[in-house]
């Protein structure tokens, strides 16, 4: 993202009233060392000693702004915290956002466990998988409403131990529809979290920041179902499917433990709990805004994602890529025991868990990626973007992670499919996974900075909330026919099936890079040129 001028660098805000006063008071000051005129009003022979004193005292006292920060260094500001309060803070929403995805993909080594306990098919069994996925896509149309009246930091504080209750409830189920429901609500209430965390990066770092900011958040979600099966698989066949829910109890309970020692994040709250402390009088009706700010901000988390997907082509082109990816890698959660439970391998619960870890080294390689390709690429051209008198780079250099991501998917997809079909070693299966994970975080990673380069920070919300709308959905429906489809098809063409959507949509990078000032300019959203 661009740089901008050091006085706007703080959330956008130009200097105040105040600022500009103090500035033009220290322009006329003289020096300390100079020696002071007669007469003048600092004289301590001036004959109006008492006043000289009481404007003296008032201008030392340190002006306070009740709606915008008091100049660039303001300690209160998030942006001016040391680093590791910075990082402690940042880690905090990415420790959630892979505790709730890691509660997706841990229930499904248990799904055999449920069958026979409730006496259901296999495809019911993986409706526990799809009803939490769905209440992961509900959930920030409520939370981010919430986060913007009240703050960051009370969503994850009240959020978080209704998720661990409903996981619970889950936990003691005794019936597979109470299982169900209590699973759809901790998907719903585990959401607010993860949706909120970007928010919380926002306001910690600068734009020019953000890129590798955005990319350690963004493995944090995708590690969670990469790491779900691994211990999933172990707590399923040594303890049963209880034990999956346990285990999210426990991880769950650790990050919220941190959140506890977060301060608040978000601009307007800090600003309006410092005037509290110090005593002042906040506007007119604030309160009442707080209110209708939340109104109007859920009626726009509800419909504008909607309208965007729909009639903006950078959004749902880039939503419907990034949504099939991860739907293809919830297809992994039902393919890979189809796979590796049947011969040649015929492996464990626990031992098909473990090839799960191909994935999440990918992850791994995805999200350093995507830092290197920022450190290389991306900031040479915005340097070169500011020598030419320019506030930022052009958006399509965005796209370079996902243009060399988008490789990566039909590799792994295609490798996985005919080392499966020909009953390969099963390291190679696990290799094979490796390339499809790494591409799958590029693409989302790049796309998710391009959206906010293209929108910014007016729009870029509801943009990247409409790809979570249709990521979350298409990951929720895709496993209930991953079984079938591999059972009609044989693993090597269901898989390879896959690969040929994922080679259709591989151009979308690239045309958005060669096209795209000419695409943005068609857009009906304001958007940065």
């Amino acid at each position: 993202m661009a740089d901008i001028n050091p006085r706007e660098a703080y959330d956008g805000s130009s200097l105040t009233d105040i600022e500009k006063g103090d500035a033009l008071r220290e322009k006329d000051d003289i020096p300390s060392n100079s020696p002071t005129p007669a007469g003048s009003i600092a004289d301590p022979t001036s004959k109006e000693i008492g006043l000289n004193d009481k404007n003296q005292e008032t201008e030392s006292q340190p002006q306070v702004n009740i709606s915008d920060w008091n100049g660039p260094n303001d300690p209160d500001n998030p942006q001016n915290w040391p680093t590791w309060i910075k990082v402690y803070h940042a880690t905090v929403p990415g420790l959630f956002g892979f505790a709730v995805t890691f509660g997706s993909s841990v229930y499904t080594p248990a799904t055999a466990d449920i069958e026979h306990q409730f006496g259901v098919s296999r495809t019911a069994a993986i409706v526990g998988l799809t009803v939490y996925v769905m209440g992961l896509a509900a959930g920030p149309i409520f939370s981010a409403p919430l986060s913007e009246a009240y703050g960051r930091k009370v969503v994850y504080i009240t959020s978080s131990p209704i998720f661990m209750l409903f996981t619970l409830g889950a936990g003691f189920s005794q019936s597979f529809a109470s299982l169900m429901v209590c699973r759809f609500f901790a998907g719903l209430t585990g959401s607010p979290a993860l949706a909120v965390g970007a928010g919380t990066s926002a306001d910690l770092f600068v734009p020019r920041q953000r890129a590798v900011v955005t990319s350690m958040f963004l493995a944090a979600p995708f590690a969670g179902p990469s790491l779900g099966p691994v211990v999933g698989g172990f707590a399923a066949q040594y303890k049963g499917w209880r034990w999956t829910q346990w285990c999210m109890e426990f991880v769950t309970l650790a990050v919220f433990i941190m959140s506890l020692f977060t301060k608040e994040t978000f601009k307007p709250v800090v600003l309006k709990q410092r005037a509290k402390k110090l005593g002042l009088k906040l506007p007119p009706g604030e309160a009442a805004v707080s209110a209708k700010a939340m109104k109007s901000s859920l009626v726009k988390n509800f419909f504008q994602p909607l309208h965007m997907l729909f009639i903006e082509p950078i959004v749902f082109l880039l939503s419907l890529y990034t949504a099939f990816a991860f739907a293809v890698l919830f297809v992994f959660f039902a393919a890979f025991p189809y796979v590796f439970q049947r011969p040649p391998y015929n492996f464990t619960i626990s031992q098909y868990g473990l090839t799960f870890l191909g994935i999440g080294f990918g992850v791994l390689l995805g999200a350093l990626t995507g830092v290197l390709i920022d450190r290389v690429i991306y900031q040479k051209q915005h340097q070169k973007a500011v020598a030419r008198g320019e506030q930022h780079a052009a958006p399509e250099h965005r796209l370079y992670n996902m243009m060399f991501g988008s490789i990566g998917i039909p590799v792994g997809l295609f490798w996985f499919a005919w080392a499966a079909q020909t009953g390969c070693h099963w390291i190679v299966l696990v290799i094979a996974a490796v390339p499809f994970a790494w591409g799958n975080i590029c693409l989302f990673t790049s796309a998710a900075l391009y959206m906010v380069d293209v929108y910014g920070p007016r729009n870029a919300g509801s943009a990247i909330a409409a790809n979570g709308i249709l990521r979350y959905t298409l990951g929720a429906t895709f496993p209930l026919f991953t079984v079938q489809m591999y059972q009609r098809l044989d693993t090597g063409w269901a898989t390879s099936l896959l690969g040929f959507l994922a080679l259709l949509m591989l151009p979308i990078p690239y045309v958005f890079f060669k096209w795209g000032p000419a695409i943005r300019k068609r857009s009906r959203y304001p958007v940065v040129m």
